[in-house]
């Protein structure tokens, strides 16, 4: 009989008990290794997360992804106050998320699968003027002052400036050799610090766009992109292929019932296949992992409760561990045991282990969720968000097929990549683009057929400024109980880096003292907090500025139903997400973190790291999922869930 141990329940955790239920092995020896009846699963949760009716919770499920509902009740509207969507896999383009969405269709949640789209003509506030990012031109520049007309350009035209010096790389893997190999390869200009020739990963990110852009150049990119994140001096070779990602008009799915909701069906699953397959599923909430070693082949870990976190409660083996968890709870695990003589191999503590585990910067993030009994920034705003977006989707298709559309024009608007799941932004602009595709003008009754299966409602924005909200999501009237009186939801402020010390300091009112240390506050694991009075008034305030005018009277935006916030710089995560450093080989780290005792020599441990931190998709679901499965796939010798000979789930060996 064998025991494998996972401490925390979040992405990582979770996809990883699945698979070691479900997974298959590619050879004898790996087949050794698989679970069988008998053999004990340990799932340890510092939190307590709602899995199901007999596993309740404090909060939604998903560690850093935490979807709230209006009154906590699940048919009613939702904010997203974590992680919330993913990019489909497309087979053809070879891009996306593929574990993901292989997972989504693997747990039956396809019926589930809603467009996520994020509009093409941005709302911004920027330096106390309201504009569109279509508005911005040579008669209209934004409020800074760049050389060579640069402010009447678009802001993202500050990412591509600096990508634009190397010839960046196509596929997963080209860029895996990229983060190794990539090199500025075109004229950087006289008065550059960095020269054609420079190792692109050993280039801070914040330094070269400075170096390219100058001051006021770095600022509007960094300004009107909504990310802080985005331009912080993380590596170069990263940042290149990541800032891809969040250009106007992306396209992204998430779950209907809310991005949580994924966990809550794997969780499910991973009961019926423990069940099925006779192995003892052993779930332990409020538990964290305090302390670990390996000693005589067989690893011995400490864990507390969530009461007590910082002494020992229990003592026990395992033949094999799985830290699913973030740079700073690996940290914490490895405090108890630095300053102390222990018996056994402190793989934690090793300098090479220590140096691999400062490759992830962590990046606070802050979130504040708010409900309304209107869409007020639709029907009172001077300065709407331009939200209304048509799309047609595989849904769309269908329903033109039931209207009795030509068969062949369908086809030829799905194999359309600018017409089929591309976001329109207005009624002539779809009208147009599907008439130049199929050949034909439409008529008017086939006009409003194609507006009325195109038009979505899950279209979000965002809207960005730099106040200190940054960044407005609109979720609306997503409620699966269409007949109930209606709700709209709003993601009010979302703040990564230094902008979340502003609201921090708003979560407690006047005359009141902080009455907890910070280690102890562990309210990311507690859920979505209230927002006291004098947090919401300046979050109306801002939002007023944003949608009304500077200076613009709070009061125009009105009182919420409710307000909560999630702060993602408290422990145990304290980072909402993670960046790659500069200086680092991040194939060798992603490779040899997964099993971290490769880092010292004549040592094997079966401790292993897994999660997004330390993952080609960080920030990212699916870069939890990808770590998890490589350490199966590599150490374990369990076949892949899908074939990825062209997407590698990790840096491979180069």
């Amino acid at each position: 009989m064998k025991t494998y141990s996972i401490f925390g329940a979040g992405a990582a955790g979770l996809y990883t008990a699945w698979r070691l239920l479900n997974g298959e092995a590619k050879s004898s020896k790996g087949t050794s290794k698989m679970l069988k009846a008998g053999d004990i699963l340990e799932l340890f949760d510092w939190g307590k997360y709602d899995f199901s009716k007999k596993e309740p919770g404090t909060r939604e499920a998903g560690a850093r992804i935490c979807t709230w509902h209006y009154n906590n009740d699940p048919k009613k509207s939702y904010v997203e106050l974590g992680g919330m969507r993913y990019a489909e896999w497309d087979e053809k383009l070879e891009s996306g998320h593929l574990l993901v969405t292989t997972v989504i269709e693997k747990l039956g949640l396809n019926k589930n699968s809603v467009q996520f789209n994020e509009a093409t003509d941005q709302l911004l506030f920027l330096r106390n003027r309201n504009m569109y990012l279509s508005e911005i031109g040579p008669g209209a520049p934004a409020p800074y002052n760049i050389k060579n007309d640069g402010a009447a350009q678009s802001p993202y035209k500050g990412f591509a400036t600096v990508q634009n010096l190397t010839d960046s790389p196509k596929t997963r893997l080209e860029w895996c050799k990229f983060y190794q190999n990539g090199k500025l390869t075109k004229d950087t200009g006289k008065s550059s610090v960095f020269k054609n020739g420079d190792a692109v990963k050993d280039i801070g990110y914040w330094n070269l766009m400075y170096d390219q852009l100058g001051p006021e150049g770095y600022a509007y990119t960094a300004d009107a992109n909504g990310y802080a994140s985005n331009v912080i001096n993380w590596n170069s070779a990263v940042a290149f292929n990541a800032n891809n990602e969040f250009s106007p008009g992306n396209q992204y799915k998430t779950l209907v019932q809310g991005y949580s909701s994924m966990f809550n069906a794997l969780f499910d699953e991973i009961e019926k296949l423990a069940k099925k397959k006779g192995v003892h599923f052993k779930y332990s909430p409020d538990t964290r992992l305090h302390s670990i070693l390996e000693k005589d082949q067989l690893i011995h870990y400490n864990v507390a409760t969530r009461e007590n976190p910082w002494k020992v409660a229990k003592s026990s083996t395992s033949n094999a561990a799985w830290l699913a968890m973030p740079r700073h709870s690996i940290e914490l695990v490895a405090e108890a045991t630095r300053y102390s003589n222990n018996e056994g191999l402190d793989v934690l503590n090793d300098p090479k282990v220590q140096l691999y585990l400062e490759s992830a910067v962590m990046q606070p993030s802050y979130k504040v969720g708010m409900f309304f009994d209107s869409p007020w920034w639709l029907k009172k705003a001077v300065y709407p968000p331009k939200i209304l977006v048509f799309t047609i989707t595989e849904n769309s298709l269908k329903a033109l097929a039931k209207l009795k559309w030509d068969k062949k024009a369908l086809l030829k608007i799905k194999k359309n990549g600018t017409v089929f799941n591309t976001p329109f932004d207005s009624e002539d602009a779809i009208t147009l683009a599907v008439s130049n595709c199929i050949g034909l003008s439409l008529s008017f009754k086939q006009q409003e057929q194609l507006l009325t299966v195109s038009q979505q409602p899950n279209t979000i924005g965002p809207s960005f400024t730099d106040t200190p909200i940054r960044m407005a999501v609109y979720f609306g009237d997503n409620a699966l109980d269409k007949n109930a009186e209606k709700v709209y939801g709003m993601l009010a402020s979302y703040d990564d880096e230094y902008f979340t010390t502003f609201w921090k300091e708003l979560e407690e009112g006047p005359n009141q003292t902080t009455r907890k240390p910070g280690n102890e506050n562990v309210q990311p694991l507690q859920g979505p907090k209230k927002a006291p009075a004098i947090m919401v008034k300046m979050l109306r305030k801002q939002l007023a500025e944003m949608h009304f005018g500077p200076g613009a009277d709070y009061q125009l935006v009105p009182e919420p139903l409710d307000t909560k916030f999630m702060d993602w710089s408290l422990p145990p995560f304290n980072a909402g997400y993670h960046a790659w450093a500069a200086h680092y080989n991040i194939g060798d780290v992603q490779r040899k973190i997964r099993k971290p005792s490769q880092l010292i020599k004549g040592k094997d441990a079966n401790i292993f790291i897994v999660g997004e931190a330390y993952s080609n998709d960080q920030a990212w679901v699916e870069g939890a999922y990808c770590t998890a499965e490589s350490v199966l796939n590599d150490f374990f010798d369990m076949k892949p869930l899908v074939t990825n000979k062209n997407y590698p789930f990790i840096c491979p060996e180069l």
